[in-house]
């Protein structure tokens, strides 16, 4: 128990405090599609038209992937790898969730072959609670610090989606504007054959390797060597691509030794992962480099990246399948990439369709900046308010740091 802890907070056994239910089987078949989410053990793993527990509610996973919390303002679906908590005025649902978010849950296996986490052994845990009135204030904090980054999350989740919508209109349907202002396809704008089926007069079939100045294959630095690694380059894996339109932050981040000369990639470069997890594509947010699992595209034309970003996201498929070649683990290599086609516009319409959607992407790329501060200062608060190191008045007005 950390010294610092302030006197006046009780010290609480968490088997006296909750009771930790264990959550329901409900295998894929037997779901239908709904409004409630469904949670395993990682998280929401689908929906289904009931709700086992009417929310708010915390989920706790208890088998395979032990130890993660999660929070769900809505009634929910937990299934049987996990323990649910409900809501109770012994104790604020929002606090508890910081509280044992901080108790190094997932650390407490105790099977050997699929990884449990035990409910005697949860309940044993002590650790100090100040009184309900504190736990509301603290909350309040850190859930503020949450809501914000998920409104940036969703922002930009409709900010992508009118820019891919507008991608779709222009470059799938052909409905972009002709000199009238009116839709080129449905208006008997002129269609010709390719290789590739109908496409507007003027435009070409070309390849990756056609709209690249560079298709870089990412290589990852020895590892024997720890000075490759602890600069300030980052180093993208496919992990750090997952959900994301920009890879701003990454878990490794390479030394000057480490990099590599020839592998940089330059900001709004098409990453594009081709090995074992194919089709997942992101721009780079910032000057970088990536392993051997990712092929970037930098751009001929900088103006064509947005261009060049779509058209490869509505081409995961087609990469994951090419990418599947009958090997356990799925690997698209940089010749067969690089040859892959696509159906290019002329660059006066690249260049109006960069013109329409670039203050979306800026704003994307400031709104996904942002969370990476909020996160940061949520991560930091976070052990210190769950321990009493900062104490929050209950008026809210500052923070008071424990001597």
């Amino acid at each position: 128990m950390k010294s610092n802890q302030p006197v006046d907070w009780e010290e609480i056994q968490l088997g006296e405090l909750f009771t930790a239910h264990y959550g329901k089987s409900l295998t894929q078949k037997n779901r239908v599609p709904g409004k409630y989410k469904v949670y395993g053990s990682s998280g929401i793993t689908g929906t289904h038209n009931e709700f086992l527990v009417k929310g708010p509610g915390l989920i706790i996973g208890r088998k395979g992937t032990i130890g993660n919390v999660y929070y769900e303002k809505n009634s929910f679906y937990p299934i049987d790898t996990t323990y649910y908590v409900k809501e109770s005025n012994r104790y604020d649902l929002l606090f508890l969730y910081y509280k044992l978010k901080t108790l190094d849950l997932d650390k407490m296996n105790t099977h050997s072959a699929v990884p449990g986490l035990n409910r005697e052994q949860l309940y044993s845990i002590k650790t100090k609670f100040p009184k309900i009135t504190e736990q509301k204030a603290i909350a309040n904090i850190l859930s503020t610090l949450d809501e914000k980054i998920e409104t940036n999350n969703q922002i930009n989740e409709k900010l992508e989606e009118m820019a891919q919508a507008l991608f779709k209109h222009w470059f799938v349907d052909f409905e972009f504007p002709n000199e009238n202002g009116e839709p080129y396809k449905s208006s008997g704008g002129e269609m010709v054959e390719s290789e590739l089926g109908m496409i507007p007069k003027g435009w070409e079939v070309k390849t990756i390797n056609d709209i690249s100045s560079e298709i870089i294959t990412g290589k990852t630095p020895s590892t024997k060597e720890k000075e490759n690694f602890g600069g300030n380059i980052p180093f993208v894996k496919i992990p750090d691509m997952h959900g994301k339109v920009y890879v701003e932050k990454t878990e490794t981040y390479l030394s000057e030794k480490g990099a590599v000369k020839n592998k940089i990639v330059p900001k709004n470069s098409i990453m594009v992962s081709c090995i074992a997890t194919p089709g997942i594509v992101s721009l780079a947010g910032q000057s970088c480099q990536t392993n051997q699992q990712i092929n970037t595209i930098i751009n001929k034309d900088n103006k064509m990246c947005y261009f060049n970003f779509f058209s490869l996201r509505n081409l995961s498929d087609t990469i994951r399948t090419l990418g599947s070649s009958g090997s356990a683990t799925l690997n698209l290599n940089k010749n067969q990439f690089s040859k892959i086609k696509i159906v290019v516009p002329p660059k006066e319409m690249t260049d109006k369709y960069f013109n329409v959607v670039d203050k979306i992407f800026e704003t994307i790329y400031l709104n996904q900046k942002e969370n990476l501060k909020l996160i940061e200062l949520r991560d930091t608060l976070l052990p210190k308010l769950m321990s009493g190191e900062i104490r929050v008045p209950l008026d809210n007005e500052t923070l008071v740091e424990q001597s």
